[in-house]
């Protein structure tokens, strides 16, 4: 085909250009002014409303957050060399003095976790910020058990519903009901059904267990209200996924299916060999969007638990919403924003690296 020349050529590119510029204001005012207004602020002490003008920081933020380090500490003894025993009977150790030192390298840092020993020294971990290192931890652990299983279940709905039998679509429609749901009336829906009181979880195992399970409180223990939120969230999406992976099922050539079936493999041998290999682009698809939606939690928690309890399922993205609007601390919230930015862009590049397709 010849390339379009002269006036014609520049009247075409002048129609695209107009054609794309809504899109590409949107997107500029939306996206990529904010992150850099997000880059900017993280070098300040701004705040949402404040007298005081906006001042460059430099690092200060940044500080805050990755700032960590350990100390092993001496239990305190009293003139005669006792222990300096607390309430509860147990060695007390200087930490808190420690940490509130302007002279101290460990001023203004936080106990995260402590390990004791055997001669009574206890090493503490500290950070410069607890509540974001929960949430840290709380959001790798969400996305490491919510990408396997979510992609796992949303697999197999997929290998049910591609079978040729009357009726398939209603389950098809079913699955895929929750995905057209708004999440805030699913996480409000949950909410109650994990109720301590008169939640509908618990009435099931009371019913089935013949009254001997009294009831568990699954969205105030710390033990079960990040499990909780997992088990919502999967039902919630694995509709979606499961539609992907069917569209990946049927692109396959039944021709390969035959081949194999006359070779005599079997159904798991066919799975392994034909199907497996034929959604390899698929899978690498569901893993980078579930791993991306996964880090990005926000509504469940919000909703459901608002973080708690004792931020046991607190999140980056929440954390940051936190303390960027509700505390309006702007400058740490955009700079956890930006942590968060990186965070999933080195996650997504590490999982397309290793999922590539070798040559």
């Amino acid at each position: 085909m010849t390339a379009l020349k002269g006036p014609t050529a520049k009247s075409e590119r002048r129609a695209g250009l107009l054609f794309i510029s809504p899109a590409a204001l949107l997107i500029s005012l939306f996206l990529v002014a904010p992150f850099f207004a997000a880059f900017y602020f993280s070098f300040t002490n701004q705040r949402l409303v404040s007298p005081n003008p906006t001042e460059v920081v430099g690092n200060e933020q940044y500080d805050r957050l990755l700032s960590f380090a350990w100390v092993t500490l001496d239990p305190v003894v009293d003139d005669a060399g006792e222990l300096v025993l607390d309430n509860d009977g147990n060695p007390t150790y200087p930490l808190r003095e420690l940490t509130r030192d302007p002279d101290s390298n460990f001023d203004g840092l936080q106990e995260w976790f402590s390990i004791g020993r055997g001669d009574d020294k206890r090493t503490s971990f500290l950070v410069g910020d607890v509540v974001f290192v929960k949430s840290v931890v709380n959001t790798l652990y969400f996305a490491a058990v919510i990408v396997p299983l979510q992609s796992l279940f949303g697999l197999i709905l997929a290998l049910l519903v591609n079978q040729k039998i009357r009726g398939v679509n209603i389950f098809r429609t079913i699955y895929f009901m929750p995905v057209v749901t708004s999440m805030v009336v699913i996480s409000l829906l949950w909410r109650f059904i994990y109720d301590a009181d008169n939640g509908l979880l618990n009435s099931m195992l009371g019913w089935f267990t013949l009254g001997r399970f009294e009831g568990h409180d699954w969205l105030g223990s710390t033990s079960t209200a990040m499990p909780a939120v997992m088990a919502m969230s999967i039902w919630a999406a694995v509709g979606f996924h499961m539609i992907i992976w069917l569209a990946g099922l049927q692109s396959i050539d039944s021709v390969l299916y035959e081949a194999a079936s006359i070779d005599g493999a079997g159904k798991w041998a066919q799975f392994r060999n034909v199907t497996w290999p034929g959604l390899r682009n698929t899978a690498v698809f569901i893993l980078i969007t579930i791993t991306i939606a996964a880090f990005g939690l926000f509504t469940q928690v919000d909703v459901m638990t608002s973080g708690g309890p004792l931020d046991s399922t607190s999140t980056i993205v929440l954390y940051a919403v936190r303390q960027g609007f509700n505390q309006q601390n702007i400058a740490y919230g955009s700079a956890i924003s930006l942590f968060f930015f990186f965070m999933v862009l080195a996650v997504a590049m590490i999982q397309r690296y290793l999922t590539r397709e070798k040559v």
